[in-house]
């Protein structure tokens, strides 16, 4: 019998082609003092050699861990602090690490919304000369929380509508950049908190495959893959009664479906109008914009008789709102976040300085608005939310308060009773994993922790 060849998984396939390719330099692996460790790392960071990589995994010491709630997984993981960050670090086999390594680096060259791939540690050995499991080690992503952990009592379904919609938008991202997931699920999806709605970001590729361009077929079956996952994980709270007791998780899971292909339509049909209805061309990409996608090309055709146009838009990579308040304010948001900031800035241009330069008023509103929104809260309080999403919150609540009084609240009025009766009674999102109760931790521990199927 002839012996099959083994792969050699020390390096990246070749298929260069590929989009968002990543040829792996030599000058990546770096031998470490400690014995024959080594660690392939596109920037290489001093802390990880600190790291005990001489113990199994399961058997660190407290001392080198972060107390994030770990869940049911087919792989040892544990979190740690990486100097002023947390890590997470999955043993596994070198090729599963060294494949999720890579693709984690091309789907952030990609601007795919995941976490940021730290290393692949592998040549470990326990002090008795015993070879260790390879791991791979990437960074937590602030202000996230697993779908178990957003809630704090049960699951309502305007809650779980958000979650499913901000997964489904992550999937039409992640297939028009290419990449088939495999492994579509809530467990393996990170939720920050996006202007009262969520962003979803990717934290498992492991299954993960890119290609120039998906079939139908691969879109589809990645989507069933979703709907039969949600209802499991739906299912699984719905037996510990953490969520609300008219959820249906079949039907629930369902929703994922429609939300998938109406964005998925929004962004790719081909759409067709009357000659005198021009106006549609500019309501599409107002359409795509709100979405947070931007429009790199527009065909346009016109039929033989010329009485109708058809359009058809090459969408890009989502966040229109986001670029847009970065060039002009430096602050770096989630897309709704950016797209309510975006709204308040321009009425503050209004009522204030109509005749000013776009880019000088929105520094003025920076130093008038958003700073001294900030700076206004407490340092024991400010850990709740991340920035954006405080001075989204305080602009929501200076309205409601605005439209029940009947009256124009002052801003620092607004923002004085947001901290009293709304930021004081919030959970501690930053620091919720790091230092969960015992609620949370049962609840976490319901399922596969994310990121580490």
């Amino acid at each position: 019998m002839t012996e099959t060849p083994r792969a050699n998984w020390r390096d990246e396939p070749t298929d260069w082609g590929q989009p968002g390719k990543l040829p792996r330099s030599h000058a990546e692996a770096t031998q470490s003092p400690l014995g024959s460790l080594n660690i392939t790392a596109a920037s290489m960071d001093p802390a990880l050699l600190d790291l005990p990589w001489s113990i199994p995994l399961e058997d660190w010491p407290k001392e080198n861990l972060a107390a994030l709630p770990r869940g049911i997984s087919r792989h040892v993981v544990r979190f740690a602090r990486l100097g002023d960050s947390l890590v997470a670090i999955k043993e596994t086999s070198e090729h599963v690490a060294r494949q999720e390594y890579h693709m984690l680096r091309k789907l952030r060259r990609l601007n795919v919304p995941s976490v940021a791939p730290v290393a692949v540690i592998t040549g470990r050995m326990d002090k008795d000369g015993e070879e260790l499991a390879p791991v791979l080690v990437t960074r937590h992503l602030r202000f996230s929380l697993p779908y178990r952990a957003v809630f704090s009592q049960t699951l309502r379904e305007v809650t779980l509508t958000r979650l499913i919609d901000a997964q489904a938008l992550l999937l039409v991202r992640l297939h028009l950049a290419g990449f088939y997931w495999g492994d579509v699920s809530l467990s393996n999806t990170l939720f920050r908190r996006d202007a009262g709605s969520f962003a979803a970001y990717l934290v498992d590729a492991e299954t993960g495959e890119l290609y120039p361009e998906l079939s139908n077929g691969q879109r589809e079956y990645d989507l069933e893959i979703a709907r039969v996952n949600i209802a499991g994980e739906l299912m699984d709270l719905a037996e510990g009664g953490l969520v609300e007791e008219n959820i249906d998780p079949l039907a629930t899971s369902e929703r994922i479906m429609d939300s998938y292909r109406n964005l998925w339509a929004e962004l790719t049909e081909q759409e067709s109008f009357d000659l005198g209805e021009r106006w549609r061309v500019n309501a599409r990409i107002r359409r795509l914009n709100d979405l947070g996608f931007d429009v790199d090309e527009l065909t346009i055709r016109t039929t033989p008789d010329g009485s109708r146009v058809q359009l058809q838009p090459k969408v890009v990579d989502a966040g229109h709102h986001q670029r847009r308040l970065l060039s002009l304010t430096g602050l770096d948001a989630q897309e709704n976040q950016a797209r309510r900031l975006l709204n308040d800035l321009n009425s503050y241009r209004a009522d204030n300085h109509p005749e000013m330069d776009e880019e000088l008023s929105a520094h003025l509103w920076v130093s008038q608005v958003f700073e001294p929104i900030v700076k206004s809260v407490p340092r024991e309080l400010g850990s709740k939310l991340e920035q954006a999403e405080v001075v989204h919150e305080v602009l929501e609540h200076r309205w409601y308060m605005s439209e029940k009084e009947n009256r124009n609240v002052p801003m620092a009025e607004a923002v004085q009773s947001y901290m009293d009766t709304v930021l004081r009674h919030r959970r501690d999102e930053a620091a919720i994993l790091l230092n969960p109760d015992t609620k949370t931790m049962r609840m976490l521990e319901g399922g596969a922790a994310p990121g580490q199927g």
